[in-house]
């Protein structure tokens, strides 16, 4: 069907474009995108998204708006804080552009809806911000035969590329594996410049329009590095892996590695906590954040040690805390304090040490 004439006035920027045209644009119009993640990543690809003229756009995020995501999160405001992500983000997406379809949907990217999710577009962007769901999202595109958008961002520096477009690399033949619980911090914990949130969601952006309008060189087969402080992007060259296995179906027993749930005997919950200090047994605390985060708040009394000394630390320097007393480590949201645990198991001798789920931000919630 040819464009209206109120898509002609709005996309005439597009129309203009030597090799784009109406062609390009109602290709768009038709396309179907899920976008997986209305965070640091998905909020400007789905402006961009959005505003280009992609037909049908579903946003999946079960999170609620909080006042740190606004230093990145450009789709939400101030007064947005407590609202669902994903119907916050459709709110403001349909004022930008009516003629389109969102379809907001506050829900987790899980095992469970993963196949029929993915099957009801054409193309997956990958805006999470945790192994298992970047695991799931590639498994789930290779067995349904959708390509997907990926980018990773962390600090200053940010990750794009296409995965699964026709018969390309999977994510699988870059990480063929998840990487060992802890090793890798999340944004929460390691931090990120939120312009390259916007840097990098907006070139997944560009890369799902170019998929979805038969327009350019997709980045498949080729991974985007881009370091915001050099702004010297480079393209690592990639293949598909022919050893790889083959995916058919979802794997029942999860995805192993960071992407399995801590055991039980590795944490504790906050009210289990809270619990144990109102007791007389004896209890220690290691704090393993930043000088700056402790300034903030902390659990008191605890002994403070930030990651980096603890994973260089003598015997001597952590004289402080006895190995035979009870430990919990903790940090702001429960992934530096699970490495902390294991240093303190393999090198120390610390049998009773446990990793504080969820972390601070657990404990003042």
């Amino acid at each position: 069907m040819a464009l209206s004439r109120e898509e002609v006035a709005r996309y005439q920027r597009h129309l203009s474009l030597p090799g784009f045209g109406p062609a390009a644009q109602e290709r768009l119009r038709s396309g179907k995108v899920l976008v997986i993640g209305a965070g640091g990543l998905g909020c400007p690809a789905l402006l961009y998204l959005a505003a280009a003229g992609v037909g049908r756009i579903i946003i999946v995020d079960p999170d609620r708006v909080e006042v740190s995501n606004l230093q990145r999160q450009v789709l939400y405001e101030t007064s947005d804080q407590g609202a669902g992500k994903a119907e916050a983000a459709a709110r403001r997406l349909r004022s930008l552009n009516p003629l389109i379809r969102i379809d907001p949907l506050p829900v987790r990217f899980e095992r469970a809806n993963a196949l029929d999710l993915v099957g009801s577009c054409d193309l997956v962007v990958d805006g999470s911000d945790n192994f298992p769901t970047r695991y799931l999202v590639n498994d789930a595109c290779a067995i349904a035969g959708k390509p997907f958008v990926y980018g990773a961002i962390q600090g200053f520096d940010g990750h794009v590329s296409v995965f699964n477009l026709r018969g390309g690399p999977t994510y699988r033949c870059l990480f063929p594996e998840p990487p060992p619980p802890g090793t890798v911090p999340n944004c929460a914990e390691a931090g990120v410049l939120g312009a390259v949130a916007g840097l990098i969601g907006t070139a997944q952006a560009c890369e799902a329009i170019k998929v979805l309008a038969g327009i350019g060189e997709p980045l498949s087969g080729r991974l985007l590095v881009w370091n915001i402080l050099t702004m010297v992007p480079s393209i690592v060259a990639l293949r598909r892996d022919p050893h790889g296995r083959r995916i058919t179906e979802l794997p029942p027993e999860g995805y192993g590695g960071a992407c399995e749930a801590p055991e039980q005997r590795d944490e504790i919950g906050s009210d289990e906590l809270r619990r144990r200090l109102g007791e007389d047994a004896p209890l220690q605390l290691l704090d393993v954040r930043e000088d700056w985060e402790r300034a903030g708040c902390s659990i008191d009394p605890s002994v403070h040690m930030p990651l980096g000394r603890l994973e260089t630390s003598s015997a001597p320097d952590i004289a402080p805390l006895d190995p035979a007393i009870p430990t919990v480590v903790y940090c702001s949201a429960g992934i530096r304090s699970l490495r902390g645990i294991q240093i303190l198991r393999e090198r120390h001798g610390f049998r009773s040490a446990v990793s504080l789920r969820g972390g601070m931000n657990a404990w003042l919630k």
